[in-house]
């Protein structure tokens, strides 16, 4: 997974606008706020639907 640094400073969780981590091994963006959602990313594109999200498991 390829993300740009300064890319990662300026995107946010589209579900609560918290920072997003990169989890390389997933392929996906984490969500460091309060909802924990994980967008997957394909072909190195973050896909930050909300309804493309993962959620964390209870």
């Amino acid at each position: 997974m390829k993300l740009d640094s300064w890319l990662l400073e300026i995107l946010a969780c589209p579900n609560c606008g918290g920072d997003l981590r990169a989890d390389d091994q997933a392929a996906e963006l984490v969500c460091t706020g309060s909802c924990g959602y994980a967008y997957p990313v394909r072909d190195d594109i973050p896909v930050l639907l909300v309804d493309e999200a993962r959620t964390p498991a209870p």
